[in-house]
């Protein structure tokens, strides 16, 4: 009689159980009464599985193979996601850590060392699910970027573009001036850091009842170059008597006027908000309320660009220090205060975003949002725990409209064709 191990080697004998439940179509779509669906989230072909996929999968599994014993028609549906920006960087890492640069090589090149590399992680992604035991139907493995799913994407492109719900129009978006792509808000993150509130003085172009100059306060004085206005609250009083006055903006000597708007919070700073429409949403939306120029300072890198004297082809952090330096020669820096902000950065490469004045593709969200937030109100659908409906119906009437296009090589390409003489 063989002696029992005494420790047990799951490799002995479990891959050949699985493939044997696998041959046998155990996993694929049964037969009954009721359907029970579920897609598996996709995980990204940047790696491998983690722990939170081994708990979420169980959660997953535990609830197919109960309605599977209930008799009710199962299907559990596998995948993985192409992750556009985060496999284009890890293999970009890659290339860049064998001496290849992605400029070097092209386009093709370069999509093909995509491809080799989710090829290698989709299958061992895979092959994890399958040692976990997932009782998943691996016969209908789906990957985001095949070809029925870029079918898909041009389809629904083309549909919600005629229907009026895709569109190209300028707008704030977060900008990654390392990666030169825009960002969704979920791919970014906020990092708690330390840093400066600079307060600058901004001479009137005529004094009003003695007051000669406006002092306002900022994080990002580097951004004073595309100030188009200067904002107050309407519930400053004391600063009702400067509304409509104009500040002469010192550097570029532009005037710029003063007005009032209810972004402005009184108790920040000085009560003087400096207006950049396209370098923050928050003046982008009072530069679109009060008709203000948008001026874009900076290029894709986040440079300073022409017209601009010495600081043109400065990087933002460079602007930054010359324009204080500036200030402070010319008797125009009040005084700097520490404070504790948080700033948004790139998930993929850690790069400080760039709020940026871009023309992109949009999904225009408040018709799509009518309907899902109708069918959660009628009981159409039900949120389990119910607590968490309220948490869906706030972010309904929070959303704003997607920024969908990506300045990337890897990724579903976007159905439309420009012209080279004029960019439409």
């Amino acid at each position: 009689m063989e002696e029992m191990p005494k420790t047990y080697d799951p490799q002995s004998k479990e891959p050949e159980l699985i493939q044997k439940w696998i041959d046998a179509g155990c996993y694929q779509r049964s037969k009954g009464v009721g359907d029970c669906t579920v897609v598996i989230p996709p995980p990204n072909v940047t790696g491998i599985l983690h722990m939170g996929h081994a708990m979420d999968d169980s959660i997953q599994d535990t609830f197919i193979r109960f309605n599977r014993m209930r008799g009710r028609s199962t299907r559990w549906i596998l995948g993985t996601d192409h992750a556009g920006i985060a496999t284009q960087t890890k293999v970009d890492k890659k290339l860049k850590s064998e001496g290849i640069s992605r400029l070097e090589i092209g386009r093709d090149k370069f999509l093909d060392a995509c491809w080799d590399w989710t090829h290698e992680y989709g299958g061992t992604i895979v092959n994890q699910i399958k040692r976990m035991g997932c009782s998943v139907d691996f016969s209908d493995e789906k990957f985001t970027m095949s070809p029925e799913f870029n079918r898909a994407v041009r389809k629904v492109f083309c549909d919600w573009y005629h229907d009026g719900l895709i569109y190209r129009g300028k707008r704030i978006v977060n900008w990654c001036p390392n990666c030169c792509t825009a960002i969704s808000d979920d791919e970014a993150e906020y990092h708690d850091e330390k840093g400066h509130l600079w307060f600058l003085r901004y001479p009137l172009v005529e004094p009003v009842d003695g007051v000669e100059y406006v002092t306002v306060a900022t994080t990002r004085p580097e951004t004073m170059l595309g100030d188009t206005g200067i904002a107050v609250s309407p519930s400053d009083e004391s600063k009702a008597k400067l509304v409509g006055a104009k500040v002469m903006l010192p550097i570029v000597n532009r005037e710029i006027p003063i007005f009032s708007d209810w972004h402005v919070d009184a108790n920040f700073g000085t009560g003087f908000v400096k207006v950049t429409p396209a370098h923050d949403p928050n003046d982008y939306a009072m530069g679109q309320a009060h008709d203000l120029p948008q001026i874009n300072i900076f290029d894709e890198h986040a440079v300073v660009v022409d017209g601009y004297g010495e600081f043109s082809g400065m990087n933002r952090d460079e602007c930054r220090e010359a324009i204080v330096k500036w200030f402070d020669e010319h008797g125009l820096l009040d005084h700097i205060e520490e404070l504790d902000h948080s700033v948004m950065h790139c998930y993929r490469c850690d790069s400080a975003l760039e709020p940026w004045l871009s023309e992109q593709w949009f999904v225009a969200v408040d018709k799509l949002k009518e309907r899902a937030t109708e069918v959660v109100k009628n009981g159409e659908i039900k949120f389990h725990p119910a607590r968490w409906t309220d948490t869906y119906l706030t972010w309904m009437d929070n959303l704003k409209d997607w920024c969908i296009s990506r300045q990337l090589w890897w990724g579903h390409r976007i159905p439309v064709f420009y012209c080279e003489d004029c960019g439409w």
